[in-house]
């Protein structure tokens, strides 16, 4: 089970590696977030969970919209630390794909159901990183059916658009942290 948050308006007197926890927590444990949020984490006081979100949610929009490849390299360590909808638990052998406490609970509706859309949703998922390289779906599952999902998995793939899609993608993440933080603060 994951750990209770402590309040928001705690996290700058915390050591280091407990804010990256928290951080990890909220999103999915990635060393590029850690570099992109340190100096904010250390530095400033959230008055809310939502509002630490919306900072972290405006750090990489800032990347997006730089021409930097450094700053795309960041970004995209970032959005790709989400596990890809309806893959498998990582095993004892190690195959499969990490998947956090909190991902397999939001995610445990779309790894049920027919085995066939499984594999279509294995297939889009395929299809989609290979539109987008770099990039793996995010969306805010909340308890939405594995149907919906590719649904809007396809209409995402067949629009193309790279910038919409990491702004779309920026913004699961933040809406998924806020639910998240919302369950989870003490």
């Amino acid at each position: 089970m994951p750990p209770n948050l402590p309040h928001s308006s705690t996290l700058k007197s915390l050591p280091q590696d407990q804010q990256f926890q928290h951080l990890d927590t909220l999103f999915e444990p990635s060393p590029e977030l850690h570099t992109l949020m340190a100096p904010v984490l250390s530095n400033q006081s959230f008055s809310s969970y939502a509002s630490l979100i919306d900072a972290v949610g405006g750090r990489m929009s800032a990347l997006s919209a730089a021409n930097s490849p450094a700053d795309r390299d960041i970004l995209v360590g970032i959005l790709g630390s989400h596990p890809r909808l309806g893959q498998p638990k990582v095993a004892a052998t190690g195959e499969g794909e990490h998947l956090s406490e909190l991902s397999r609970k939001e995610q445990a509706g779309l790894n049920t159901g027919a085995e066939e859309l499984g594999e279509r949703l294995r297939v889009l998922n395929g299809e989609y990183e290979e539109r987008f390289p770099g990039l793996r779906f995010v969306t805010f599952v909340n308890g939405r059916g594995r149907d919906v999902i590719m649904e809007e998995m396809r209409g995402r793939i067949d629009r193309g658009d790279g910038e919409q899609e990491v702004e779309e993608i920026i913004q699961a993440m933040c809406d998924i942290a806020k639910d998240r933080a919302r369950k989870l603060e003490q």
